[in-house]
């Protein structure tokens, strides 16, 4: 998801973002190594879905798309949905404070942890994004 490390940590959006608090919590290489990794599937994705557009996709391009965002999914399920509705995480949730916390949510804090409004909407992407893959490759 190429909007995710640029709409968090790459511009400011007014209340949507902390820059300041994010990039107090990470180093400028742990942001850019940390970018570059979970970037790269995405890319190879994204570079490969380019080069097919208007034809059939092959089958190694649906495979990996399916692949890069389940465990994606997974991820954010892991890191911000688990820890919130079901188990208290008091380290993560300190953590996403010193970064999150000044920024805009709509969800009520549970078990520490309050969702920011942006990580909710790259959350439904990343889902939406699973819904049309589904739509498009599922007989």
């Amino acid at each position: 998801m190429f909007y995710s490390w640029p709409c968090t940590t790459g511009f400011p959006l007014g209340s949507l973002n902390d820059l300041t608090a994010v990039r107090m919590a990470n180093s400028t290489h742990k942001l850019v190594t940390g970018t570059l990794i979970s970037l790269t599937p995405f890319a190879i994705g994204l570079y490969a879905s380019v080069v097919h557009f208007g034809g059939a996709y092959p089958s190694w391009l649906v495979w990996w798309l399916w692949i890069s965002y389940s465990f994606l999914f997974i991820g954010e399920l892991q890191a911000w949905w688990v820890p919130y509705l079901f188990r208290s995480e008091p380290i993560r949730a300190a953590r996403y404070q010193s970064m999150f916390g000044a920024t805009h949510a709509f969800l009520p804090e549970r078990n520490g942890i309050r969702p920011n409004t942006l990580h909710v909407i790259l959350h439904l992407a990343t889902l939406a994004t699973l819904f049309v893959l589904a739509a498009l490759t599922l007989p």
